[in-house]
């Protein structure tokens, strides 16, 4: 899959006024959709990985990483005050603030052959033996997302390698997932799991939170009942609700668990493993 490279130099013209708020909101939204103006020349097919360089007085160094959901386009009217030139729509799925971005010394280190130094053009392709140390190099700078850490951090694997499965803003949203757990717990509302119990310490806190009513249906006005709109999956099940655009239910999901012979069943401690080992050399001794 190609890579390419998106220059922004916010001080030449190409002004990004809302990017600070726009680094906040992407936490909880988990993508944000800008047209960014190419080369002519640029051959960029959707899926690709788009990376985002800041260059000019602010420091440059790569600050965000995102996703091309379009073909290159030249637009009917002017886009971000643009007068003209070809564009691709980028769905940006990870932004570091301004002053946190990886410095051209760390990123020439290890992968020398993209000219961190010379971009200038936006739609510059990576060459694609240094993909993997730039994937590299993003993943030890861009910290984790804390809610959904079992997904790997945009920008570390080859999109053609990802399956992509969406969620909404509140799901994603810290806020309303503490409310959502202090009232329903950690446990799985459609299969019972919870990765305390299994796992132990470590495992305490960690589930996914969904939300009950698809984002197609919430007006621009709605309020969210952390209680009454979120439940707790586990990945599991969170993903198997999103396997259809219009997700399912627990109840839904729990009659498909049912209807595939699937017998919830209990953690049992040490001692009670020992009472029914004991029991059975019981039963077998007679």
């Amino acid at each position: 899959m190609v890579a390419v490279l998106l220059g922004w130099n916010p001080g030449a013209g190409t002004t990004w006024p809302e990017y600070s708020r726009v680094v906040d909101e992407l936490a909880a939204a988990g993508v944000h959709r800008r047209p960014w103006r190419i080369l002519n020349s640029s051959k960029v097919m959707p899926g690709a990985d788009a990376w985002l360089f800041l260059v000019g007085q602010a420091g440059s160094g790569l600050i965000g990483h995102g996703v091309t959901a379009s073909a290159p386009y030249r637009p009917a009217r002017d886009v971000e005050g643009a007068a003209s030139g070809t564009f691709v729509d980028v769905d940006f799925d990870a932004l570091l603030p301004l002053g946190d971005q990886i410095p051209v010394d760390v990123l020439t280190a290890r992968a020398p052959l993209s000219g961190w130094n010379t971009i200038r053009a936006p739609g510059r392709r990576i060459p694609e033996e240094e993909e993997r140390a730039v994937r590299a190099i993003w993943a030890e700078h861009l910290p984790p997302d804390g809610i959904d850490p079992i997904l790997p951090v945009p920008g570390t694997a080859p999109q053609d390698a990802l399956t992509r499965v969406g969620m909404n803003r509140y799901e994603r949203s810290p806020q309303a997932r503490r409310i959502c757990l202090a009232h329903h717990g950690t446990s799985c509302a459609a299969c019972g799991f919870s990765f305390e119990a299994v796992y132990g310490p470590e495992g305490e806190g960690f589930i996914h939170v969904h939300h009950l009513t698809p984002a197609s249906q919430l007006g621009p006005g709605y309020e969210l009942d952390p209680i009454g709109d979120l439940v707790p999956l586990c990945p599991n099940c969170h993903y198997m609700a999103h396997r259809r655009p219009v997700p399912y239910t627990p109840a839904e999901l729990r009659a498909m668990m049912s209807g595939a012979g699937h017998i919830a069943g209990a953690v049992l401690s040490q001692q009670e493993l020992e009472a029914q080992a004991a029991a059975q050399r019981i039963l077998e001794s007679r």
